[in-house]
């Protein structure tokens, strides 16, 4: 009887360990297939939530990488300007918007920018993160502790080093940009 009980236990931590993994798994839909996205609720748990929010709304479906540095980062995230199946869609502005909600408060942590860190674009004020985004190509440890790390890309990378670059005498602005197809919780 202890065994069965035991046995019962396991597996009911088992599940739950299962299903709290699985609120913080995104998907994210590019042009040439899907990234896996684990988001990090016990490091950034604000704007983990902003992130959720918008994506599960829709927000961020159709919204275009405005930015994209070879070797460095690709930008996107603007719901105001940048969705390309809005009559807001501005590419010359894309970068500046963000959404309807207030800018979020700094959650720095010790997380380093690695390949396939996701981490909240801002202003020079620490406390103007909203909704842009961008993800590492390479390590950039220069932003360590400068930016909120909020996520990291756990399969799919080689699509996202697949998204059209920028120029670079133009501080990575893509003309014809790639877009985000859809981006919601697993």
């Amino acid at each position: 009887m202890n065994r069965i009980f035991i046995n019962f236990i396991i597996l009911f931590f088992l599940l739950i360990n299962q299903s709290i993994s699985e609120e913080n798994i995104m998907i994210l839909k590019l042009k040439d297939g899907d990234v896996k996205i684990e988001l990090f609720e016990d490091k950034a748990p604000n704007h983990v939530k902003r992130i959720k929010e918008l994506a599960n709304t829709g927000k961020y479906d159709n919204v275009v990488f405005h930015r994209v540095i070879d070797g460095f980062m690709a930008q996107t995230g603007d719901v105001k300007f940048g969705n390309s199946s809005s009559s807001d869609f501005n590419l010359s502005m894309a970068g500046m918007g963000g959404s309807d909600l207030p800018n979020l408060e700094q959650e720095f942590s010790s997380l380093p920018h690695d390949r396939g860190t996701l981490s909240m674009a801002r202003s020079s004020d620490p406390n103007s993160a909203n909704s842009q985004f961008f993800i590492c190509f390479k390590p950039a440890p220069f932003l360590d502790r400068q930016y909120t790390v909020f996520g990291k890309v756990v399969s799919g990378m080689e699509f996202v080093d697949k998204i059209k670059r920028g120029d670079e005498n133009n501080n990575g602005a893509v003309t014809d940009p790639d877009k985000i197809i859809s981006f919601k919780s697993l």
